[in-house]
């Protein structure tokens, strides 16, 4: 019996980023502010549109679930495989790929809670325009957001 008020994944959401899927398991209003939990479905073969990004505000750990994700963190490529993790530390620039042949699963756990669902929302209404994402309204939400677009 579950006690009151808890509940399994709080915050199931689905938003789509072009080929990519974001779904929040657990987000910030549902655990203190302590933690915001998500998993990225990244086609095979698909670069991330957005730039590179750091955070000063929060640490964000990968695991990877299936298939493979590179991330580069400061410049230094790291496959992130299934059963693997890695912590990309505050302040590094980072961003990541699928170079594979599958399509690749990380669940990304982001402490403490300094973003959510409403960051993903928002940058996928600017790549829902059409065309190249629009570099300067993108960069526009990710800095509301607490996130640092790579010079």
């Amino acid at each position: 019996m579950a006690a009151a008020g808890v509940q399994t994944n709080p915050s199931d959401e689905t938003i789509r980023l072009g080929p990519l899927t974001v779904r929040f398991l657990v987000t910030g209003d549902h655990a203190n502010k302590s933690v915001a939990v998500f998993e990225v479905l990244v086609p095979r073969g698909q670069r991330l549109a957005g730039p590179a990004h750091s955070h000063d505000h929060y640490e964000e750990t990968i695991y990877g679930i299936e298939g493979v994700l590179t991330w580069t963190v400061d410049g230094t490529p790291i496959d992130v495989r299934t059963g693997q993790a890695l912590c990309i530390r505050r302040g590094a620039i980072h961003r990541f790929d699928n170079n594979g042949s599958e399509d690749a699963k990380a669940l990304c756990v982001v402490t403490p809670a300094a973003i959510g669902p409403q960051y993903f929302r928002e940058i996928a209404l600017v790549a829902a325009a059409g065309g190249p994402p629009d570099r300067t309204k993108m960069a526009d939400v990710m800095c509301r957001h607490g996130l640092t677009p790579a010079p």
